[in-house]
């Protein structure tokens, strides 16, 4: 009997082992500046990854008042004072990832630390926020591109976090997300439809209380716009020059109808034109702008 047993655990052992995530080395975040955090059936683990770029808060153009307000909330963090969770919301390609990712390129040295959580491993999020509760280093957990498309297990991991439990983030996690929607769901005209206004005040009904409820669960919002031309045009005229090339009348012209053929103002679309401009002589470099 208990032979027969053994075989029956062993072969069990044997139908589970390729199910299980392969063995990692724990993490150090004395080297490691940066994770992804990747959700399995077991919970989830930290997988280090270098910084994309080395691009500083300081090369990114046109987003002045949203970088102060970020490094200053982020800074005050890192100080152990209290800080805000910070949504950046608004026009793509403005700059939103970028400034993020940057702040690990100049504040690592002041003990910062990032981990990337995609979207579907939100789930997970309660999970890694326990798992870093204690740790000697600071960290904002970070979610790019968020939006969700209705009341998902990761929506409701994601708004219980923020502020929806007795313990809520230990003191030394923040979370910061971008996104193309102030609300992070999708509105629709019908959402208003049991809006009513009480002695002069709007109160909005049910459906649109839930949908602003976990954007207001961040104390910090970061409005991006589209660039303006001179905006669009100073920030091909620095990443041409970043890249080792030349922004002459040439380039000026050039940008001027690489804009115009995308249809868009913006720092990603600059990137892009830098990329093309400076392609032409080989010299494109290491660093990039979403």
């Amino acid at each position: 009997m208990n032979e027969q047993l053994s075989t029956r655990l062993l072969n069990l052992l044997d139908r589970l082992e390729p199910l299980l995530p392969p063995e990692q080395a724990p993490i150090d975040w004395s080297r490691d500046v940066a994770a992804l955090w990747q959700r399995h059936a077991l919970g989830g683990r930290l997988t280090p990854v270098a910084p994309r770029d080395s691009v500083s808060v300081s090369e990114l153009i046109g987003i002045e008042s949203q970088k102060t307000a970020l490094v200053e909330n982020t800074r005050t963090f890192l100080r152990g004072r209290p800080a805000n969770h910070a949504l950046l919301w608004g026009a793509r390609g403005t700059g939103k990832s970028s400034l993020i990712r940057a702040l690990i390129n100049d504040l690592a040295g002041e003990g910062l630390r990032l981990i990337q959580v995609d979207r579907h491993d939100l789930v997970g999020l309660p999970t890694l926020v326990q798992a870093l509760r204690g740790s000697d280093y600071r960290f904002v957990v970070y979610c790019d591109d968020l939006s969700f498309e209705g009341s998902d297990d990761a929506y409701k991991a994601l708004k219980s976090v923020l502020d929806g439990t007795l313990t809520g983030p230990p003191d030394n996690v923040l979370l910061y997300a971008t996104s193309n929607r102030r609300h992070l769901l999708p509105e629709s005209m019908a959402d208003n439809n049991n809006t009513q206004v009480v002695g002069g005040e709007i109160h909005h009904g049910d459906a649109v209380e839930e949908k602003i409820s976990l954007s207001d669960r961040f104390g910090l919002w970061l409005s991006f716009y589209p660039f303006d031309q001179d905006t669009y045009l100073e920030t091909c005229a620095h990443w041409v020059t970043h890249l080792g090339g030349t922004f002459d009348e040439a380039a000026d012209a050039e940008a001027r109808r690489f804009a115009l053929a995308r249809g868009v103002r913006s720092g990603r679309a600059a990137w892009q034109f830098a990329i093309a401009w400076t392609g032409r002589d080989n010299t494109l470099g290491d660093a990039g702008v979403d």
